[in-house]
């Protein structure tokens, strides 16, 4: 790995070694860019991932202080913990379930084809699907995507022939074990998935895309790549021409570090990147980083979730085999017939038993609540992914009343539903009650959205500077090198899982990243 030195101005800072961050740097530095990776996290591996799902939760997960606000149930159940991701070199690549789905095209171009909707601020992303496809089919070359390249997909589990069956009886045409980040065969010097099942955290066989153990490693081998694991950064600096010019971060002995850089990506999930430019005020930008539209920390999105158990007479074992490898895509088209816009997946799920009982019915007890847990190995399971509205008034702010232990203020995260949102899961809930009891359940169970997972939104693309934060490459409006490559700069959220569209995004930024810098424009 290089080592490069703090005064040197002529890398790139990326910040953030997730989806994003990671690929970002790998894709820079096969094409000769210095770059450094500054991790709040520390570096595990497949060697000390904890594969017991309630110990790699304090081992993985982002678990500083946050606060939250609104009508949203999280609120109330996990008022500390508003979004479920890790701190940690690879970021939530190394707790993720592996679904990989393409945005469609409507979902591109949503104020086109939703119109207008009160109580939202929908807009166009500035990037189209066709736009983006090479890139989509680069990602899910580089990241094993089953069902594309010639990739088989991976076995069906009882959990998955238990939604097939419903699912079929329903009439769904579009059901199988999904396109998944996951070898279903031995590939790029990883071997298959070993269905071991329980797969969410850490993959300890390795057969699970990541950013800790494919794009780092291959960013490192080139010589470019310097990577500061448990580096917290604090602030984004700025010259006096309004570029930025550096950034100042916590090593690990706490103590604070200066890294100059030519070009600044920050990668830190829609909570932290927000969060990080409202930080970097100064006199110059008094309200914060790439600012001027106000958009920063606005228009949060967490997908559309929620959950449906279906308990049978006999046992599913729902929890053996990849856990997401099953997907109804049917209802992810826009039609208002329903009563709503936009579209939803289902996919199957499965938890552990200490977070099954946590995620439920949180805070609830008593003889219902039992009655499920006590017939766990009869329960199937799946999980609802739909488009939830961008609203300005749902958003990242800085918490002044609460710091975190270098003194920051923590970030707040407010969130409503929008009626549409209601409607979506509402409908998700009873067609997910309607496959299981096709498929023979005796009884079925709906669960509450539980801390977020897909983080949207906050720094979003737009066309122009006034509605948003970032044009369609990432960069922002106001400060030419200065980049947002996360789900940040999704203008709005689609139907399907994101990691996807933050790969591809993230491989498209470094193409255009490094041009810039060949034609020393930034």
């Amino acid at each position: 790995m290089a080592k490069i030195d703090s005064n040197d101005d002529s890398v790139v800072v990326i910040i953030g070694s997730g989806a994003g961050g990671g690929t970002l740097a790998h894709e820079l530095c096969i094409k000769g860019v210095k770059v450094v990776v500054l991790e709040a996290g520390a570096m595990q591996s497949q060697t000390s991932y904890i594969n017991d799902e309630w110990k790699s939760f304090s081992q993985l997960a982002w678990l500083d202080n946050r606060t939250t606000s609104g009508t949203w149930r999280i609120a109330k159940d996990f008022p500390n913990l508003p979004t479920w991701i890790c701190k940690t070199v690879g970021g939530t690549t190394t707790h993720w379930a592996g679904a990989s789905l393409r945005l469609q095209d409507h979902e591109f171009r949503a104020k086109t084809h939703y119109g207008e909707l009160k109580g939202t601020n929908l807009l166009d992303w500035p990037v189209t699907l066709k736009e983006l496809e090479p890139y989509y089919a680069k990602a899910e070359n580089k990241m094993g995507v089953t069902r594309t390249n010639g990739i088989p997909g991976l076995p069906g589990n009882n959990n998955f022939k238990v939604l097939n069956a419903g699912a079929t009886k329903l009439g769904y045409k579009e059901v199988h074990t999904g396109n998944m980040a996951i070898n279903s065969e031995p590939r790029d010097g990883r071997g298959r998935c070993m269905q071991m099942g329980f797969c969410f955290q850490g993959c300890k066989s390795g057969a699970k895309w990541s950013t800790l153990y494919v794009e780092i490693p291959k960013a490192e081998a080139t010589g470019n790549l310097d990577l500061r694991p448990e580096s917290h950064v604090s602030r984004i600096e700025h010259n006096a021409a309004g570029k930025a010019s550096g950034v100042v971060y916590f090593d690990k002995d706490g103590k604070e570090q200066r890294q100059k850089a030519r070009v600044v990506c920050v990668a830190g999930n829609s909570i932290e990147t927000p969060r990080l430019l409202l930080l970097s005020s100064s006199p110059q930008f008094p309200n914060g980083l790439a600012n001027s539209s106000g958009q920063v920390g606005r228009n949060y999105m967490r997908h559309l979730t929620g959950t449906v158990y279906g308990a049978f007479k006999e046992p599913v074992h729902m929890y053996r085999g990849t856990t997401m490898a099953g997907i109804i895509r049917d209802e992810a088209g826009h039609n208002t017939k329903r009563g709503f816009i936009g579209g939803y997946e289902l996919e199957t799920l499965s938890l552990g038993v200490p977070f099954m009982a946590a995620f439920l019915n949180p805070g609830g007890w008593g003889s219902d609540f039992t009655w499920w847990m006590d017939r766990y190995t009869n329960l199937a399971g799946m999980w609802i992914v739909g488009e939830d509205m961008p609203r300005e008034s749902n958003r990242v702010t800085l918490n002044t009343a609460v710091k975190d232990k270098w003194g920051s203020a923590v970030p707040n995260v407010h969130y409503d539903d929008h009626e549409n949102d209601i409607a979506m899961r509402n409908h998700a809930f009873t067609q997910g009650e309607r496959v299981y009891q096709a498929a023979g359940s005796i009884k079925t169970f709906r669960t509450p959205p539980y801390p977020s997972t897909h983080n949207l939104g906050t720094c979003r693309m737009s066309a122009s500077a006034r509605d948003g934060v970032c044009n369609k490459w990432g960069q922002t409006h106001d400060i030419n090198n200065l980049f947002i490559s996360d789900g940040s700069q999704f203008t709005t959220g689609g139907a399907e899982n994101p990691t996807l569209t933050i790969v591809s995004l993230a491989i498209r930024q470094a193409d255009y990243i490094a041009k810039q810098m060949t034609e020393k424009a930034i």
